[in-house]
C-alpha cells in the first residue's frame, strides 16, 4: 500500500491509522507512526494507548523530549521487537532507531516532513524482505503529492463529511492598519467566555527570530489586554511547560493563547472560536488551513482573522484569495499546485514548476489516466521493456518517487 488519507482536521484520520496499525500487529509486524510536533505526538500517543493497550498491544513513543533512560529503553523495546507499534516525531528516524519487523509506516500531516525523511522511516523496515505499507494523513495534501497522486504513484481515499458538531468558519482578511478593531474583537470575544489564538508571524525560516516575535507580541498583547490571562507557546519550550501552558489554556485559565506554529497540527479547544494569523501573506495555504482548522470545533460561531501587511506581492495576494474562498482542503491543494507546481516528480523538491516539457497535469489528464492503465500491462507482459523504460526516464532515481 502506498495511500494518502485526505480528510478534514477531527475527522477520523486517527481512527483509520489506530485500525491499520492494530492489523500489521495482528500479521506479528511493526507499525510506526510519525507526527510533526511533540504535541501531536503526544496527542497521538495517548489516544492510541487508551484504545489499544487494553487489547494487549503496548505501545512505544519517541520524541527528543524524552531522558536519556526512558529515550534509550523505549529504543531496546522496539529494537527487540517486543513492542509492536510505536508512535513519535522525527526522533524515530533517527540511526539509533530499529525496527526489525516493520510492515507499515504512517506519516501524520505529510505536508510537514520532507521527502527524504518520510523515505528515513520506510528505510527503516530495509532489512525485511518487503518495503512496508506506507499510509499518508493531511488535511491539506501538499502540491508534490496531488501531483503523483494524478500519476498514480498514490492511491487516494478521502474522508469528506464535515464532522459532526464541527461550525463553519467565517474568514475575514483584514489589514495590519486596522489592528486595533481586532484587538478590540478579541476583547470581545473573551468577555464573552470564548477563547483566542494569535498566532506570530514566519520571519524567513529562522526559528530563533520567530521565537523573539513571539515573545515581543505576548508582552504587548498582555499590555494591551489587561484582565486577560494570555499565555505563550513555542517549539523550544520544555515538553513539560508546553503541555502545562496547553492544560491551562484546554481548562479555560488562559484566554489568549500566542503562539508559533508549533499549534498548527494536534490542538483541539472546542470553546477556542477566535483565530488571528498575524503577517498571514508570510504562511503557505497548507498552513492557513490548518491553523483555521483550530477554531469551529465546538458550538460557537467562530472567525478566522487574516491580519495582512501592505504591500502584497501577487503571490500573496493570490494564496489569500484562495484561503479566503474555499474551505475544503483537496480544493485548496489544487489551488496550490496551480500557483506554485507540483515540484520535482523524481526529486526532493516539494513544489516548483515540473520537468515536464510539454505536458499540463490538468489538461491532460486523460493521457496520465492513459498511462496508469497500461503500467501494469506493461509490467505484466513485457517486464524487460518496463525496465529499460524505467532506467531510462528515472536513472536510478526510482525510489524518490515513493516518498
Amino acid at each position: 500500500m502506498q495511500r494518502l488519507l485526505q480528510g478534514d482536521v477531527g475527522s477520523g484520520k486517527t481512527v483509520i491509522a489506530a485500525l491499520a496499525m492494530l492489523a500489521a500487529a495482528g500479521s506479528g509486524r511493526q507499525a510506526a507512526l510519525m507526527a510533526p510536533t511533540e504535541i501531536l505526538a503526544e496527542q497521538h500517543a495517548r489516544k492510541l494507548a487508551a484504545w489499544l493497550e487494553p487489547l494487549g498491544v503496548p505501545l512505544a513513543w519517541l520524541t527528543g523530549g524524552l531522558g536519556r533512560a526512558a529515550r534509550a529503553a523505549m529504543i531496546e523495546s522496539v529494537a527487540s521487537g517486543r513492542v509492536l507499534l510505536a508512535v513519535g516525531t522525527h526522533a524515530l528516524i533517527e540511526e539509533a532507531v530499529d525496527f526489525p519487523r516493520l510492515g507499515l509506516v504512517i506519516v501524520d500531516e505529510q505536508h510537514r516532513f520532507g521527502v527524504r525523511q518520510r523515505l528515513a522511516l520506510r528505510d527503516k523496515g530495509g532489512a525485511a524482505a518487503q518495503l512496508p505499507h506506507q499510509l499518508a494523513m493531511s488535511a491539506t495534501p501538499i502540491p508534490r503529492t496531488l501531483a503523483m497522486s494524478y500519476g498514480a504513484d498514490l492511491d487516494v481515499s478521502v474522508l469528506d463529511e464535515l464532522p459532526p458538531g464541527r461550525t463553519p468558519v467565517l474568514t475575514k482578511l483584514v489589514s495590519a492598519a486596522r489592528r486595533d478593531q481586532v484587538i478590540a474583537r478579541v476583547r470581545e470575544a473573551c468577555a464573552a467566555g470564548a477563547q483566542a489564538y494569535w498566532v506570530c508571524p514566519l520571519i524567513e525560516e529562522s526559528e530563533a527570530l520567530q521565537l523573539k516575535t513571539a515573545v515581543e507580541s505576548h508582552e504587548r498583547l498582555r499590555a494591551e489586554l489587561p484582565g486577560l490571562a494570555v499565555g505563550l507557546v513555542h517549539g523550544r519550550m520544555a515538553a513539560a511547560d508546553k503541555a502545562q501552558v496547553m492544560a491551562d489554556f484546554a481548562t479555560g485559565r488562559i484566554h489568549l493563547l500566542v503562539a508559533t506554529t508549533v499549534i498548527e497540527v494536534g490542538v483541539d479547544v472546542p470553546n477556542a472560536s477566535l483565530m488571528v494569523i498575524e503577517h498571514a501573506e508570510r504562511f503557505g495555504l497548507a498552513q492557513l488551513h490548518q491553523l483555521r482548522g483550530r477554531v469551529g470545533r465546538g458550538w460557537r460561531e467562530s472567525v478566522c482573522i487574516l491580519l495582512y501587511q501592505h504591500p502584497l506581492s501577487d503571490a500573496a495576494r493570490a494564496r489569500l484569495r484562495v484561503i479566503f474562498e474555499h474551505a475544503d482542503g483537496f480544493e485548496i491543494a489544487r489551488q496550490d499546485l496551480r500557483l506554485r507546481g507540483p515540484g520535482e516528480f523524481l526529486g526532493a523538491r516539494q513544489s516548483g514548476a515540473p520537468l515536464l516539457r510539454f505536458a499540463d497535469l490538468e489538461r491532460d489528464i486523460d493521457l496520465l489516466e492513459a498511462a496508469r492503465d497500461v503500467a501494469p500491462e506493461m509490467l505484466r507482459e513485457h517486464p524487460q521493456r518496463a525496465a529499460a523504460h524505467i532506467d531510462r526516464w528515472l536513472g536510478g532515481r526510482a525510489a524518490l518517487a515513493q516518498a
